[in-house]
């Protein structure tokens, strides 16, 4: 971990506000500072203030090819909005079409492996080049959105991609974020207001019930703790304390 580098964030970054926090960052890593969304609650919020601002962060999103209607809506209507580029990643189509040639576009239903296989093809190899060059990556994450983020710190070094992850409105709530999107006027995905609290591929993300965990929409057939795609492994990332 570059502790040196981990402290100048906390010191400078501590008592500000999202927005100024974002600013300082940009400024301080210009052209080594990306900000991933997948154009859910929290990440309409962060591009909002990234766009209006006018700050030099690279904002990108991961196109796997299984996304729903209503995300490609969102994300169509952000670039018109805001007028602003967001770049996708796309998977390699060399290993997408061996593995769906050998197992079929379902395989993920199979088994964890088969689905742990297609979140590497679709979401972490793309994320890899995103990340590829960067110091810093900002993210989306609160700390109450699930019981194994909720040791987290706002920023982190992640080992695995060797950058700072910094998380901007960790401390916010769910309400926090829902008023800042009203007052703002930010366009978000429906699928918010029909109990999809978390949005990720259409064959893999379900609707929540009312006192189902957060995340439970996610991978549903599987088990609670096989429930991380990878993008965000608390087995590579070190908590800044």
């Amino acid at each position: 971990m570059n502790s040196t580098i981990i402290e100048d964030i906390k010191q400078q970054t501590t008592a500000m506000a999202p927005g100024s926090a974002l600013a300082w960052l940009a400024d301080a890593f210009k052209g080594e500072i990306v900000f991933s969304t997948s154009f859910g609650w929290e990440d309409q919020v962060i591009t909002h203030m990234i766009f209006c601002m006018n700050l030099p962060i690279k904002v990108f999103t991961l196109e796997t090819g299984r996304l729903f209607p209503e995300t490609y809506y969102v994300w169509n209507r952000t670039m018109e909005i805001y007028g602003k580029p967001i770049h996708a990643y796309y998977p390699n189509n060399e290993p997408l079409e061996k593995m769906v040639n050998a197992k079929g576009p379902s395989s993920f239903y199979e088994s964890v492996d088969n689905r742990k296989e297609c979140c590497g093809i679709r979401k972490i190899e793309p994320l890899k080049r995103a990340l590829k060059g960067n110091k810093i990556w900002i993210t989306g994450i609160r700390a109450e959105q699930s019981p194994n983020r909720e040791d987290m710190n706002h920023i982190e070094w992640d080992e695995g991609n060797q950058l700072v992850k910094f998380h901007p409105i960790f401390e916010w709530s769910l309400e926090e974020v829902k008023t800042y999107i009203k007052n703002n006027n930010i366009p978000y995905n429906t699928l918010h207001d029909r109990g999809f609290p978390s949005i990720g591929c259409q064959p893999c993300t379900r609707a929540v019930q009312p006192g189902e965990d957060f995340r439970a929409g996610r991978w549903w057939w599987e088990d609670q703790s096989k429930k991380e795609c990878g993008l965000h492994s608390a087995q590579e990332i070190i908590t800044a304390k």
